[in-house]
C-alpha cells in the first residue's frame, strides 16, 4: 500500500475527501495544485473523490482520535443507549456522550462533529454529482463514482435528521424542523431548515438515483454502495419511518441471495469485511490505521490501549440474560470476565459480563486494525421480520425471525408467544444481534421508546446517575451547533428543557 497524499482543492472540498492508497493520479499531481477542474475531469479521478469518502468514514479528523468518522459516531450511538456499559470512565473517550452532556450543549465538540462532518460529506457528493456529469472516461465508472455520491449524500441527510430533528412519526403530518437541505456545492448561504417530511422526501429522491444507476453494475467490494446496499438503506430508511411495506420488500430484496454468517465466523472477532454476511463496511489496512482512534482501538477486548485495558466493553446483563448459553451471541460475551482464551495481560482490568465481540487483528501499541460493519444480512431479516409483524403478518415474521436465530442457535425451535411478547422478542434480537455497530440511540428514537438503565449492571458514578430519559424529551432531538446558529441567520434552534 502507497502512503497517504493529500490534496487540497481549495475551501470546497475537504482535505481528508481525496486520499487513496492506490491510485497513481495521487503520486502524480503535486499537492496544492489541483483545479477543481482536474479532479471532476475524468471517471478516474471521480473514483477517486469517491475512494476519499470512503476513507473519510474512519479517517480522524478534528484532531481528536474520539473523532474518527462515521465509526466514531457508531459508538457515539452505542452509549447513549443502556446495552454498551463502561465499567469505568477509563481515559475519558465518550464518557461525556454516555451521561447525555453533549447533546444540548450548543457548544460541545462532540455536538458539532456529526454536523460538520455530514455536511462535508455532503459537499463533496454534490461536487461529484453536479460536476461529474461531463468528466470524459469510462462511462459505467463515472456513473459508479456518481451513484455512491447519491448514495453518500442520501446517507448523510439521513444521519443529520435522525440526530438534530424530532423523529418521524407516519400518519402525522411531518412539518416539525429537520435540517437544511444542500444539494450544489456553490449553496453556502444562509438557509433555513426544511420540515422532516422534506428530507425524506430528498433522501428517497437520492437512494432512487443511486439504485438506477447502480444496476446491473458489478460491487469492488463491500467499501463501496452497490445496489445491495443501496436496497438495505432504503429498507433502513422506511423501517424509521414506520413505512412496513416498503421496508419489508426492500430488506428482502436486499438480502435475497446472501447468506448468514457461520457460528464459528461469528466468534472471529468482527474484523474483516470479507465475512459472507458484511454487505457494507471499511478496510483498514497498516500503513493507513490510526492506533488508538480506530473502532477497534476502543471496542475490541484485546487492544493494547489504556481504554481497553481500563474500560472494556461490556453487555447490559438483563439483556444478556434474556438469551440461553446455546446462543453463539452470548458466547462472545464473558460472564467472569477473564477472557482465558484472548490470553490478556495481567494489565488489563477484568469485568463480568465484557464482550469479545470485536477483535483487533494487531494488539500493539501502534495500531489497532479491524474492518467496521456499517451494513450486514441479519439487519435485513431484523428488519423485515419487524416490519411485517407491523403489517399484521405475524406468521411469515416468524419464519423470517426463526431463519436467523436458528442460525445463531442450534438448539432454538420455535417462538411461543404472540402478540407483544413475539414483538419484544423482535427487538431483543436487534439489541443482542447489533450490539456495539451503532443503532441503540436511534432505534430507541424510532421507536419512541425511553432510556432505562436500571437493572443493567451501570455503574452510577460512571453514567454521572443518568439513568433514564423519557420517551418524547425534547433531549432526543440534539441541539444545533452554536457556531452553525452565529454563521446562518436563518438557522433555527431546538427546543430545550
Amino acid at each position: 500500500m502507497k502512503k497517504i497524499i493529500y490534496i487540497l482543492v481549495g475551501l470546497t472540498i475537504s482535505a481528508t475527501t481525496f486520499t487513496s492508497c492506490a491510485d497513481d493520479y495521487l503520486d502524480t499531481v503535486p499537492t496544492q495544485s489541483v483545479s477543481d477542474e482536474t479532479v471532476f475531469a475524468t471517471s478516474d479521478n471521480l473514483m477517486t473523490a469517491i475512494n476519499g469518502m470512503h476513507r473519510n468514514m474512519y479517517y480522524r479528523q478534528d484532531d481528536s482520535q474520539g473523532r474518527n468518522g462515521y465509526t466514531g459516531q457508531m459508538i457515539f450511538h452505542d452509549v447513549l443507549g443502556e446495552d454498551v456499559i463502561f465499567p469505568t470512565v477509563g481515559n475519558s473517550w465518550f464518557v461525556g456522550m454516555m451521561r447525555w452532556n453533549d447533546l444540548n450543549n450548543e457548544t460541545a465538540a462532540n455536538l458539532s462533529y456529526p454536523w460538520n462532518f455530514w455536511y462535508r460529506m455532503i459537499k463533496n457528493s454534490n461536487n461529484i454529482i453536479v460536476r461529474g456529469g461531463a468528466a470524459v472516461g469510462d462511462v459505467t465508472k463515472k456513473e459508479q463514482a456518481i451513484a455512491e455520491a447519491y448514495a453518500y449524500r442520501a446517507f448523510s441527510h439521513f444521519q443529520l435528521v435522525q440526530l438534530y430533528a424530532n423523529r418521524y412519526a407516519n400518519g402525522q403530518v411531518n412539518n416539525q424542523l429537520g435540517v437544511v437541505i444542500r444539494l450544489d456545492p456553490a449553496d453556502n448561504g444562509a438557509k433555513a431548515r426544511s420540515t422532516v417530511e422534506e428530507v425524506y422526501t430528498q433522501i428517497w429522491s437520492d437512494l432512487d438515483k443511486a439504485q438506477e444507476l447502480l444496476r446491473g453494475k458489478t460491487k469492488g467490494n463491500n467499501s463501496h454502495f452497490a445496489l445491495d446496499n443501496v436496497l438495505g438503506l432504503k429498507a433502513r430508511v422506511a423501517l424509521v419511518q414506520q413505512k412496513y411495506t416498503e421496508a419489508s420488500e426492500y430488506a428482502q430484496q436486499a438480502k435475497s441471495g446472501k447468506s448468514l454468517m457461520s457460528q464459528a465466523q461469528y466468534k472471529e472477532g468482527f474484523n474483516d469485511y470479507n465475512n459472507p454476511e458484511w454487505m457494507w463496511g471499511v478496510t483498514i489496512v497498516g500503513d493507513q490505521s490510526d492506533g488508538f482512534g480506530n473502532f477497534h482501538g476502543y471496542m475490541s477486548r484485546n487492544y493494547n490501549s489504556t481504554q481497553i485495558r481500563q474500560a472494556p466493553k461490556i453487555m447490559n446483563t438483563a439483556l444478556f440474560n434474556s438469551f440461553p448459553a446455546s446462543d453463539v451471541r452470548t458466547q462472545v460475551v464473558d460472564p467472569t470476565g477473564r477472557h482465558t482464551s484472548l490470553n490478556l495481560a495481567t494489565s488489563y482490568s477484568k469485568f463480568p459480563y465484557t464482550s469479545q465481540k470485536f477483535i483487533t487483528k494487531n494488539n500493539d501499541n501502534n495500531v489497532s486494525l479491524g474492518d467496521v460493519p456499517f451494513m450486514r444480512v441479519a439487519e435485513m431479516y431484523l428488519i423485515e421480520a419487524e416490519a411485517l409483524y407491523k403489517l399484521g403478518r405475524e406468521a411469515e415474521s416468524k419464519t423470517v425471525l426463526t431463519t436467523l436465530v436458528k442460525a445463531r442457535d442450534t438448539a432454538f425451535t420455535a417462538f411461543t408467544t404472540t402478540g407483544d411478547g413475539y414483538y419484544q422478542q423482535i427487538l431483543l434480537n436487534r439489541r443482542l444481534e447489533l450490539w456495539g455497530e451503532g443503532f441503540r440511540f436511534l432505534d430507541l428514537k424510532r421507536t419512541d421508546s425511553p432510556l432505562n438503565r436500571r437493572g443493567t449492571n451501570a455503574i452510577g458514578s460512571v453514567i454521572n446517575n443518568l439513568w433514564e430519559i423519557p420517551a418524547g424529551s425534547v433531549r432526543w432531538a440534539w441541539s444545533i451547533p452554536r457556531q452553525e446558529l452565529n454563521a446562518n441567520p436563518l438557522m433555527v434552534q431546538n427546543p430545550s428543557e
